[in-house]
């Protein structure tokens, strides 16, 4: 018998017992399906990290460290002279800017309504720098931050508080709102991108006059870009070596400053998210493995149902080979079908039902379909029918003829 034959003979017996043989593939097709779709899901995720926070992936923080410093003494605080070393670009060719931060909690105040939030006083590149953007209005220029113009930009969550849930953001804009005790202009309103939206920013000059009693240069923290993701590690070295030698720091371990690279987060982040999918689909796999015993239980049915037509086809000199085969290609013909099912049914599941599940929920992920979990998937289930018919083939494939024409 040759493959063709055998290919065959396994389609009519499978047709023959349809409704035995779509139960059997029903694992199958399952657990297939689940592979493809949870996979998508987490390609999606990981695709959704990527566009958040993969812009920031050339940034890196430098804050004053807490309290004492190993070995001993206070750690100094950062200052503008700092801020400047670093902007030097003979001594750090990989930075490509630098922005100072001051820091804090201050009370707002708009018409009686008061609530707490958090203040930002920075450069005009803060938006650049931090990857944000302004919904409506405008943010602080160079010449207002040299001249410590009180301007303000607000969140749209402190907007929210002060002049209520249903506020038009334009009207916000040209008000005057309360900064603890001075009156800021507001100019703009952040668009929400999941950072820090109770907040109110304004020139890091306007901040120490108004807020922290001036004549102070101390930054509470700095943000470092990098010219590119790639660069990190080299603007990391060349930031370093410079505060190093600014604070006198002959020992690493003994730093009086904190450096966190996104970069790092960002892959943690990643790591996660690929642990994850991977988990899940090793939970989906699990119905592969139900669906390979269904096989194997429905293949041994099938010896016992045809053990004296196996008998009949070896006393007519059918070659053992002959009968393992075809008993093989019934166990991967039916986990194949199954197997096609659930690719078809995983990607229709991953086109149509992800982004339905997104209309719902914008937080839900679009699935990404590749090719490789496909190809897997479908590998798998064939593998699947291959060890499932196994033992069945052998075990009628070892059948003697005469105790398979006595059976009953």
């Amino acid at each position: 018998m040759n493959l063709r034959e055998a290919f065959e003979v396994a389609v009519r017996s499978l047709r023959s017992n349809r409704l035995r043989s779509l139960l059997t593939t029903l694992g199958i097709i399952i657990g297939v399906a689940a592979v493809i779709l949870l996979v998508a899901l987490g390609k999606g995720m990981q695709k959704g990290v990527d566009e958040q926070f993969g812009r920031l992936a050339n940034q890196i923080t430098l804050s004053k460290a807490n309290g004492t410093v190993p070995g001993g003494g206070t750690a100094k605080d950062l200052k503008d002279d700092d801020v400047t070393a670093l902007q030097n670009r003979s001594l750090a060719p990989d930075i490509q800017s630098v922005t100072p931060q001051t820091q804090g909690s201050t009370l707002l105040t708009y018409q009686g309504q008061q609530e707490r939030a958090s203040v930002v006083g920075t450069t005009a590149n803060y938006l650049r720098i931090t990857d944000r953007s302004i919904a409506v209005g405008e943010f602080f220029n160079r010449t207002q931050e040299r001249g410590n113009a009180k301007v303000a930009v607000l969140g749209q969550e402190a907007v929210g508080f002060l002049f209520g849930p249903n506020a038009q953001l334009a009207d916000v804009v040209g008000q005057e709102v309360r900064v603890a005790h001075s009156t800021f202009r507001i100019i703009g309103v952040l668009a929400q991108d999941e950072q820090q939206d109770n907040v109110v920013i304004m020139p890091i000059g306007a901040s120490r006059a108004y807020l922290l009693g001036g004549g102070s240069d101390n930054v509470d923290q700095i943000v470092v870009k990098a010219t590119s993701p790639d660069a990190v590690g080299a603007a990391t070295a060349q930031l370093t070596k410079i505060l190093d030698d600014r604070h006198k720091i002959k020992d690493p371990k003994k730093r009086d400053y904190n450096v966190r690279a996104q970069q790092n987060l960002l892959n943690r982040r990643t790591e996660f998210v690929n642990f994850l999918t991977l988990f899940t689909a090793a939970v989906a796999a699990i119905s592969l493995i139900v669906g390979g015993i269904g096989v194997a239980n429905i293949m041994l049915v099938a010896v016992t149902e045809r053990t004296r037509e196996i008998g009949i086809r070896k006393a007519i000199g059918a070659p053992r080979s002959a009968i393992m085969k075809q008993f093989l290609t019934e166990a991967v013909v039916l986990s194949g079908l199954g197997g096609l099912a659930g690719v078809a049914v995983g990607i229709g599941l991953a086109t149509a039902g992800g982004p339905l599940l997104h209309k719902v929920s914008s937080e839900f992920p679009q699935p990404v379909l590749t090719v490789p979990p496909i190809l897997i998937s479908f590998g798998v289930s064939l593998l699947i029918g291959l060890l499932a018919g196994g033992y069945p083939a052998n075990r009628a494939a070892r059948l003697r003829p005469i105790e398979a024409l006595r059976f009953e």
